[in-house]
Formats: C-alpha cells, sequence, structure tokens
C-alpha cells in the first residue's frame, strides 16, 4: 500500500501526486473513516490556484460518503480548529502547502477534538482509498454549502485572546506572503489600534509564498529598516507560522519568540506544567536561558504534530519551532502566525523587541541541500562518518544536526558552534558531502 500522508498531511505537486481524483477519495475516506449519520465537514484553504479544484474535489467526496460540506473559503490553517470548536464539526480539512511552492499542494485533517488525525487514523484513511468514493451507499449522498463570515468568526477569537493588548502607536509592518492571511493578519493588528504597512498581501494564485513571507523575509527586513517601523512580522503561506523582524532589521526566530512568550506566561503563571516543548532544533542558547530561568524543557523531533504530541502527553501549554510553528494551547492546538505575533507583542508590553533579552543564541548556519533521494543521501556512509566527526569536534561547545525533510526532497543541515567562522566552515563541509551523496 502507498503510504501518502507525512509529517503535515498529505503535500505534492498538484496535478501529479494531489489530483483531483486523489483528493475526491481523500475526502470520502475520511469522511467514511470518522463515520456517525451525516458528519459535518470544514473545508478551508490557502489561495494557491489548485486550491479551488481540490476544493470541489475533496468536497464531492465529502458528500458522496454522505458528509454535509461546509466551505469556509480562504482562511489560515489555525482556524480549522477554532472553527470546530465553535461550530462543531465532526471533521475539518485544510487545502495547503503551507511554506511550499504555488505548484504544491496539500490536504490536512483535523478532528472533531479539534487536534490533527492521529497516524493510526490517517493509516485507516489510507487503507479506504481503494473502496467506491460512495462506500457503496448511494442513499447517502450529503450537502455542499458556504459556512459565511469565517473571517469574522476568526477575527473574533483572536480580539477575545488578546482583549488586553492595545497596539496604539504602533508603526507595524506585515508580511503575508500572497497567502490565506492576507485579510485577516492586516485587519486585527488594526483593530488593536496599530499603524500597518502590509507587503505580499495580493495573491494571484501563483505568488504565494514567492519571495516573501517567513521563507523569504528578505524585503520585510528591508521594509521596516527603510520605513522606520517599530517591528516586522513575516507569516508562511497557510499562517501557522511567524518570524519577526525588530526595528533595527534584525530578524527573530522562533526560539526567540518562544522564549519570550515562556518567560511572560510564565511571570504571569500561565504556563500550564512550568515547561516548555522544542525540536532538536531549537538553538542551545535557549535551553540555557530557559534553565537559568526554572523552566523545564522537553525536546522532540522536527514538526509541529511532535510538538503537540508532547505537549499533550504532559499537559503543557506551549511549545513551538524554530521556524515560526509556536503553539499556545491556551487558544488554539495548532501553531497560528497570527495569535504568535500578537503573543510576541503582549510578552514584550511596549518595550521595544530589537533589547530583548530573553535568550543569547550561540551562531548558527543552517542549510537546505536539494538532492534527487533524500533517504539515500542519509544512508550515505561517508555522511555518517562526517557527522561523528564534526559533533565529536564540537562536543562541549556546539553541535551538528543532519536530517531528512518530511516534506521535500532537501537534506538539512544545522551547525552550532561557538563563532560565525567555525559555524560556517564545519556547515560547508557538511553540505559538500551532502551533495555528493544525494
Amino acid at each position: 500500500m502507498r503510504k501518502l500522508f507525512g509529517t503535515d498531511g498529505v503535500r505534492g505537486v498538484a496535478g501529479e501526486l494531489l489530483t483531483a481524483e486523489l483528493a475526491l477519495a481523500l475526502g470520502s475516506a475520511a469522511t467514511r473513516e470518522i463515520g456517525g449519520e451525516r458528519p459535518r465537514v470544514l473545508v478551508i484553504r490557502d489561495p494557491r490556484e489548485s486550491g479551488a479544484m481540490l476544493e470541489s474535489a475533496l468536497a464531492a467526496g465529502i458528500a458522496a460518503a454522505g458528509g454535509d460540506v461546509l466551505l469556509g473559503g480562504v482562511l489560515p490553517t489555525p482556524a480549522a480548529p477554532l472553527l470546530i470548536g465553535r461550530y462543531g464539526f465532526d471533521l475539518a480539512a485544510v487545502i495547503s502547502a503551507s511554506h511550499n511552492p504555488f505548484g504544491d499542494n496539500g490536504i490536512k485533517f483535523f478532528g472533531a477534538d479539534r487536534f490533527k488525525l492521529s497516524d493510526a487514523t490517517e493509516l485507516a484513511i489510507e487503507q479506504r482509498l481503494d473502496d467506491p468514493p460512495g462506500g457503496g451507499v448511494a442513499s447517502r449522498i450529503g450537502s455542499v454549502s458556504h459556512l459565511r463570515g469565517t473571517d469574522e468568526d476568526y477575527l473574533r477569537a483572536l480580539q477575545e485572546r488578546f482583549a488586553g493588548l492595545s497596539l496604539t502607536g504602533l508603526d507595524v509592518a506585515l508580511d503575508c506572503a500572497n497567502g490565506a492571511t492576507h485579510r485577516c493578519a492586516p485587519e486585527i493588528f488594526r483593530r488593536l489600534g496599530a499603524t500597518v504597512t502590509v507587503l505580499a498581501a495580493s495573491p494571484d494564485g501563483r505568488n504565494i509564498n514567492d519571495g516573501c513571507g517567513s521563507t523569504h523575509p528578505a524585503a520585510l527586513v528591508e521594509q521596516v529598516r527603510a520605513g522606520g517601523h517599530d517591528v516586522g512580522f513575516a507569516f508562511d503561506g497557510d499562517g501557522d507560522r511567524v518570524l519577526a523582524v525588530d526595528r533595527t532589521g534584525t530578524l527573530v526566530d522562533g526560539d526567540e519568540l518562544i522564549a519570550l512568550a515562556t518567560l511572560h506566561l510564565r511571570r504571569h503563571d500561565r504556563l500550564p506544567g512550568g515547561g516548555v516543548v522544542v525540536t532538536v532544533m531549537t538553538n542551545f542558547g535557549f535551553h540555557t536561558a530557559m534553565r537559568e530561568a526554572g523552566v523545564q524543557v522537553a525536546t522532540t523531533a522536527v514538526g509541529d504534530r511532535y510538538v503537540l504530541e508532547e505537549l499533550r502527553a504532559r499537559d503543557w501549554g506551549l511549545g513551538g519551532e524554530q521556524s515560526g510553528h509556536i503553539i499556545d494551547m491556551g487558544f488554539v492546538p495548532s501553531g497560528d502566525g497570527i495569535a504568535s505575533a500578537l503573543l510576541t507583542l503582549e510578552a514584550l508590553a511596549g518595550r521595544d523587541l530589537a533589547e530583548r533579552s530573553a535568550m543569547d543564541k550561540l551562531p548558527q548556519q543552517l542549510v537546505n541541500v536539494r538532492v534527487a533521494d533524500r533517504d539515500a543521501a542519509m544512508r550515505s556512509a561517508a555522511l555518517r562518518e562526517a557527522m561523528d566527526r564534526e559533533a565529536a569536534a564540537l562536543e562541549g561547545r556546539g553541535r551538528v544536526l543532519v536530517r531528512p525533510s518530511g516534506t521535500e526532497q532537501l537534506v538539512r543541515v544545522m551547525v552550532e558552534a561557538p563563532s560565525e567562522e567555525e559555524t560556517a566552515a564545519v556547515c560547508a563541509r557538511l553540505v559538500a558531502i551532502v551533495e555528493s551523496a544525494g
């Protein structure tokens, strides 16, 4: 049986791996797997050009299996679990490839409990894919309709969560990646009183993540520097991650944002369990800062689903990734870029992000190496030997991490060392070996 679900749903090139036929089959299989008399299923998407095609096919599959489909339109991913809670949906599907180029797309599911489906449930859905679309029950045809006002539902939830936050007098630049946050992000910042300059908020289906957003923050950095803004935030295509830029034009990654949020929530007795969950990519400086603050840290594999699993297992409330996925379980059990940006400003309490002091970062370099076969590259004996050699040389002073991407044919090489020069040299040696192995 083919393995379709990865670390963040089913993702691939639209029209090749992720076809209309597959979307129809996934909609039908997922609906039949959750069961029920007439399950109510929410479908939202980002604005990439293949989204409407996949939305129609997915809705058809759900209806063929007896589900009633509510189309929520273009919305950030975290709106899905919020709307499940508001309307009591049995299932929600998000059509998005997050930070990937426009030609890719994906489908991920959230259950009635507002969490992404478990590995076991995703496997069960895959096992149903070869069944007839309607499951052989022609009398159970569901409906397809539009759910109006979803933007306002999401905005209202943000306003309620950050009711005590005033941004009056704050000059903010927002890069919306020509993606799912292009309406909601500028609106909530304006409602809270900020003066807002918006970049990359005119999606045309093909410009999502194209030289913009959290994966390409250079334009935002330049805008903040040139425009005299107090702070900037860059979201990704589906709005579940964020990076910040301080007034000097310095990029502030997820590690620093999580450190700020952790110390803020701890000060206000809003950090359940007194701990925070991060991944193996998190900077060593984060661990030092949390140790000094008396905050317990749990470390997982890379992927927000693993962070979420650990949060649930420990009954903790905050976790995230260096890439800007930040999960605040007190708001929604998903990364939420807009909410994380607002949490950052709440944590600063009027202070300047440029004067942050939550952690001191060890120099770190991350290179994404495109390869023909990421698994073959990772099996290379030469790469394993090089990793062991470099790790031994950095023991007690830094670290190396080489891992395959969960969604693309990439091998990610990360190095931390006491100086920028040593970091770059070690990283260059490892990248060269990955390129030859892949």
